[in-house]
């Protein structure tokens, strides 16, 4: 059974960082589009960055230079955020989908995590 699991959120000031985890079960990684998607208070869902197969990376733009995605040769992926901005507050869910090809797009993606709250203020 496929199970995708979130560790390491948190909560931080303006600045600050974190490291999201993510645990995938019953696929391997590196057969997957993996891809991190957040959900703040009131608004949709929104893509925040991908990693295909062979390692490619895609993030949105108000993220890009502060937040890196990465995978490892195991079962997992991670989401290094740094100068974290209030508005980077969040339910985050790590997501993964059996395509070499992503799509940073919340609804592409099959398999989700329960989300883990990353909280940042001012």
């Amino acid at each position: 059974q496929v199970r995708l699991k979130e560790s390491g959120g948190g909560s931080v000031q303006a600045g600050g960082s974190l490291r999201l985890s993510c645990l995938l079960t019953g696929y391997r990684v590196s057969r997957n589009c993996m891809g991190w998607i957040r959900q703040a208070p009131g608004k949709e869902r929104e893509g925040v960055a991908f990693i295909t197969s062979g390692g490619g990376t895609s993030y949105r733009s108000s993220v890009k230079g502060r937040f890196t995605v990465s995978k490892d040769d195991a079962m997992n992926f991670y989401l290094q955020m740094n100068n974290l901005k209030p508005e980077d507050t969040a339910i985050y869910y790590c997501a993964a989908r059996l395509s070499p090809n992503c799509l940073l797009i919340p609804s592409y993606f099959g398999r989700w995590g329960q989300g883990t709250q990353v909280t940042v203020s001012s």
